[in-house]
């Protein structure tokens, strides 16, 4: 028997939800507590699918944003398409192997090993011969995630066949697992998954030699893309917009040259980069001029409407946070803006970064993000884990991280 938190389908309650936390967002931790359609289940472990899957046992889970627009009933209906229900949700995941594997490139795991997943449920891990996306090493671009011998789901954690993270087992393939270090705690492995998406992120961003950035939002996406930003590109000024006291000091820590409050986004971007501040007689102000490249890492209305209005023109847009909400597009369309989407990481294993032969080989980014994970001032990113039992608590605790001091809120499966 395997202990797991499931999402179920409920339209009463997913509406009832989907209303409080949207028209209170204050009480949105209050509403997946008490009107989500979640459930405490004590059932059969998810059975493997098939040859090269493997059975793993979570250690620490942590909670994504992705995860919490879905439990507060705001993520759009575009992905109803895209997951079987029910489904465990969790896809940042360190875990230990139940059964040996050799992975696909050959190394073998005995039974026991730590690993982390890339949770995209591809071609591979469907049994299918590879589209275009996943034969190029772009595996977040998988045009097969609704087929094969699983049933919908774009990632682990979005899947009712595969299990998620939340939960005491799942089962992963072995073209999702990646070893983790001996030296390497649980508490930093368990951020590799968000660190591969930021470097996903910082990669998508393509910044010049010297390029001026803005990353809008302080919670892990955001810290984690200034992180990644830093290692792996050569991006000149980078402005962090951030909220809170706690979001500053990390902020700064990781790497950000200057700090500016939302309330002074516009005003901060227009004095750092000489640019031109318009009044509309309605809305809010832009500027003539501006950042070179904008990353959403919030995802809400007013964060990709603030992106917009400072890139300047012939600029990049890119969007990292799950977007929730509508926004003016008038902006993309005068200033001839690029928008970029970053959803998940590339796998990349020894793939042409391009798909074109003869092209460098790109790493995966999970490659790029244990290096992160292992180098980076990372310590207290975790700054809760909760079992599962308290699952009210802890999702809570995630929904007011900010407020709270807290960067990352987790699930401790290890704990009785």
């Amino acid at each position: 028997m395997s202990r797991a938190l499931e999402l179920y389908r409920s339209m009463p309650r997913y509406l009832a939800t989907r209303t409080l936390s949207g028209r209170l967002p204050a009480l949105a931790g209050a509403a997946a507590g008490m009107t989500a359609p979640l459930r405490l289940t004590d059932g059969p472990a998810p059975a493997v699918p098939g040859e090269g899957w493997v059975p793993i046992r979570p250690r620490l889970s942590g909670i994504c944003g992705s995860d919490l627009v879905t439990v507060t009933g705001q993520s759009s209906f575009y992905f109803t398409s895209l997951v079987s229900m029910p489904f465990v949700p969790g896809h940042e995941i360190v875990a230990d192997t139940q059964t040996s594997v050799t992975l696909t490139d050959g190394t073998e795991l005995p039974a026991g090993s730590r690993v982390v997943l890339d949770p995209v449920l591809g071609c591979a891990a469907r049994g299918l011969p590879a589209c275009a996306g996943c034969a190029a090493g772009h595996t977040s671009r998988c045009d097969s995630i609704t087929v094969g011998h699983l049933s919908p789901g774009l990632q682990t954690g979005f899947c009712a066949r595969t299990g998620g993270g939340w939960s005491r087992s799942l089962v992963a393939h072995r073209s999702q697992l990646y070893p983790v270090p001996a030296d390497l705690p649980d508490e930093r492995a368990v951020l590799v998954e968000p660190l591969a998406c930021a470097v996903h992120t910082a990669l998508r961003a393509r910044a010049g030699d010297g390029d001026r950035i803005l990353i809008i939002g302080a919670g892990s996406v955001g810290l984690f893309t200034l992180l990644a930003l830093r290692a792996y590109t050569k991006a000149g000024l980078v402005t962090v917009v951030a909220k809170h006291r706690h979001q500053v000091e990390r902020a700064r820590l990781f790497g950000a040259d200057e700090i500016i409050s939302p309330a002074s986004a516009v005003g901060g971007v227009r004095r750092a980069t000489r640019a031109l501040k318009l009044e509309p007689e309605a809305g809010p102000p832009y500027l003539l001029g501006g950042v070179d490249i904008s990353i959403d890492c919030a995802g809400s209305a007013s964060s990709l409407s603030t992106a917009l209005r400072v890139t300047r023109a012939g600029g990049r847009v890119v969007l990292s946070g799950v977007p929730t909400g509508p926004v003016d597009l008038t902006p993309l369309w005068f200033r001839e803006l690029e928008l970029v989407g970053t959803y998940a990481s590339s796998a990349g294993r020894g793939l042409p970064a391009d798909g074109a032969a003869g092209a460098a080989v790109a790493p995966a980014d999970f490659v790029r993000a244990l290096e992160l994970a292992a180098t980076a001032p990372l310590d207290g990113v975790v700054s809760a884990a909760y079992p599962l039992d308290r699952w009210r608590d802890a999702l809570d605790h995630a929904l007011g991280a900010g407020r709270l001091g807290a960067v990352k809120v987790a699930f401790d499966l290890m704990a009785p």
